[in-house]
């Protein structure tokens, strides 16, 4: 049985982190042969962890990359061979297991690794100063000098290479201060690579680090496709739909299934949350059938859930910029340009000017940090149908088609979707 973990894009947001959830759901219900994890690839902000909780739905597990790491090649042996165990008594185990180090405990306590090197050094020792053995000794009575131990969750390669630079044949791994396993030169002959689907995203940009180390799987996502080289055919469900929770429901009719009532809602919320209530010019009437499918599932009224939801939303007033900026942020390359464009929802626009200013100073500084050529922030309000769109200095956006209010400000009536509206114009405008 394989491990597939399933992860949304960085900064997720409910669509993404909901696909993940429930496609794992309907993996595991028609694959039982292997076990599917929901992740998330990077923290979420606190707009979405309030969601949530308030929603009442618990958030994949944080999983930072997927490089392969000694914990992935690790030994654990079965063997717990005491430190005064004589040296006859352990050569039976050898005989019988043949590993070439092995751990030693006292008392129920790592102790150290003994190798065969150990053993043959002191073997040897002792013929050549005295012909014969006389005597047998205790299996701490030849272990050498212990090696640096490992760290679980250090690289696959760092740990190759602590082979590489030493001459042991085994090291003992922990995870902090406690004892987890070994490893012995074996386990390091074959890079073991991650199994991975990508939901809600294509691009490598934009998703877990590592990624080019893993086996990917499958795509399922409803973004322009601009998806990286593969070393295995895989399977991919690229729809132009409003939420990639949608490809997820409509996989679970196709596949004769029914999701449960969790997973219904589960998929309703992220279907809410990115046709922005239906509202959104992307959303599709495949969106409208599944939202209201799933409504009729779960007894909830689509329209009051909707609002509820986007109620619990902070105002930006009152959220750090950066954190806010970040949440839910994109970048793109186009035109040999790396650009990066945030989406915030908001209730209102009415309070705009009062944070308008830090806000564009705050996405100049995302902008140097990121090392991007334009950094632009589209606030939409979600009742209104209305966005208002940041932007850093740059020779492009004087070509895009919206009423300049402010400088480095644009009014946007009608505009809700990055993907759909926005980005079109930024690519024109480039």
């Amino acid at each position: 049985m394989a491990e597939v973990y399933i992860t949304g894009h960085r900064n997720p947001d409910l669509d993404s982190l909901c696909s993940a959830l429930a496609y794992a759901d309907l993996k595991n219900l028609t694959d039982p042969d292997n076990t599917y994890i929901p992740v998330r690839c990077s923290h979420m902000g606190e707009d979405i962890r309030t969601l949530l909780q308030v929603l009442e739905i618990d958030a994949p597990e944080y999983m930072r990359n997927v490089y392969p790491k000694v914990s992935d090649v690790m030994l654990t042996s079965g063997m717990k061979t005491e430190a005064d165990m004589s040296l006859s008594e352990c050569a039976r185990l050898i005989t019988e297991k043949t590993p070439s180090a092995f751990p030693i405990f006292d008392k129920g306590e790592f102790y150290g690794l003994l190798s065969i090197d150990d053993i043959s050094i002191w073997t040897m020792k002792n013929l050549a100063d005295f012909g014969e053995i006389t005597e047998i000794p205790q299996v701490r009575d030849i272990m050498r000098e212990q090696a640096e131990p490992l760290q679980a969750d250090d690289s696959f390669e760092d740990g190759k290479n602590a082979f590489l630079n030493g001459s042991k044949r085994g090291l003992a791994v922990f995870r902090g201060d406690e004892y987890v396993g070994y490893v012995t030169r074996r386990c390091f002959l074959n890079t073991p690579r991650y199994n991975v689907i990508l939901v809600d995203h294509n691009e490598m940009s934009q998703s877990i680090k590592g990624l080019e180390t893993a086996n990917i799987l499958e795509i399922i996502d409803h973004h322009r496709l601009n998806a990286m080289k593969t070393s295995i055919p895989l399977f991919i469900d690229a729809e132009p739909l409003g939420s990639t929770c949608t490809i997820v429901y409509q996989l679970f009719l196709r596949n004769g299934l029914r999701p449960s009532l969790k997973t219904a809602r589960i998929l309703l919320t992220g279907i809410v949350a990115d046709t922005l209530i239906l509202k959104s010019p992307t959303t599709t009437q495949t969106d409208i059938g599944s939202a209201y499918a799933l409504a009729a599932m779960c007894r909830i009224d689509l329209e009051e859930y909707g609002r509820k939801m986007f109620s619990n939303i902070e105002g930006l007033k009152s959220r750090d910029p950066a954190e806010a900026i970040s949440s839910d942020f994109k970048t793109y390359s186009e035109k040999n340009m790396k650009i990066g464009i945030g989406q915030c929802e908001v209730t209102t626009l009415k309070d705009m000017n009062d944070y308008c200013g830090i806000y564009l100073e705050t996405l100049n500084d995302v902008k140097k940090k990121n090392g991007l050529d334009w950094a632009l922030l589209m606030i939409t309000d979600v009742i209104s149908e209305h966005s208002i769109l940041l932007s850093t200095a740059c020779k492009a956006e004087k070509q895009l088609p919206y009423s300049v209010t402010d400088e480095h400000v644009y009014d946007m009536p009608g505009v809700m979707s990055r993907k759909k509206q926005l980005l079109p114009e930024i690519i024109n405008a480039l």
